[in-house]
């Protein structure tokens, strides 16, 4: 497991523009997630039953926030947590990069 001496918190509605609905809700606006190239430090695994993207960020970022990572280096936006048995997932290992190009957006 890897581990990071500070954790780096990324909300995917962190700097989302907000709006207020004439009701009182506040909504955010959909945020475009950055593309996340391939590098040859992204590891590849094989899932299996039961594993879910917010788990298997908690087990490689230590932070099941960072879901969406895993989901968008893998073109998965609209699926469910939960992932079928035997996909093959590329898990991008420098987190950092990728949530600073996100917050830069």
């Amino acid at each position: 497991m890897l581990h990071w001496d500070y954790k780096i918190m990324a909300s995917r509605y962190e700097n989302n523009e907000e709006k207020k609905l004439s009701d009182g809700r506040t909504v955010f606006r959909t945020k475009i997630y950055p593309n996340i190239p391939k590098k040859d430090t992204d590891i590849y695994i094989v899932t299996q039953g039961g594993d879910r993207l917010d788990t298997l960020a908690n087990q490689f970022y230590e932070d099941s926030s960072l879901w969406w990572i895993i989901g968008t280096a893998n073109n998965i936006h609209d699926a469910p947590f939960s992932l079928p048995e035997g996909t093959v997932l590329r898990i991008p290992i420098d987190k950092i990069d990728i949530i600073n190009k996100f917050r830069n957006q």
